[in-house]
């Protein structure tokens, strides 16, 4: 693996939530214009931004970059258990894919 504290790596998963957060509240105001969402949603997608410069100090860029799929992990499960979204089959499987990929780039 790399030779990076274990506490860098784990910044990967919170990193990528923030992205999902952030789309999440930018859908919430636009469902209902509460401003409050609209300052959340910046605010994690600012805190994402800067978690992925950080990352990008000690982690490989090829990691770092890829990881960002993790992203859609997030929001597909956002979009199925907070915004009630229907996720067929074979957007599953694409969830399945992109965590393939990532744990082939990570070994």
């Amino acid at each position: 693996m790399w030779n990076v504290d274990s506490w860098i790596a784990v910044l990967l998963l919170p990193m990528t939530l923030c992205g999902a957060m952030g789309g999440a509240g930018l859908k919430l105001y636009a469902d209902g214009k509460n401003r409050l969402h609209l300052l959340l949603g910046l605010g994690f997608y600012g805190t994402g931004a800067i978690l992925n410069i950080v990352l990008l100090q000690f982690l490989p860029f090829t990691v770092v970059l890829p990881a960002n799929a993790l992203t859609y992990v997030w929001t597909l499960l956002i979009a199925r258990f907070r915004f009630g979204e229907q996720v067929n089959r074979l957007r599953w499987l694409g969830i399945l894919f992109i965590l393939g990929g990532l744990l082939l780039l990570v070994w």
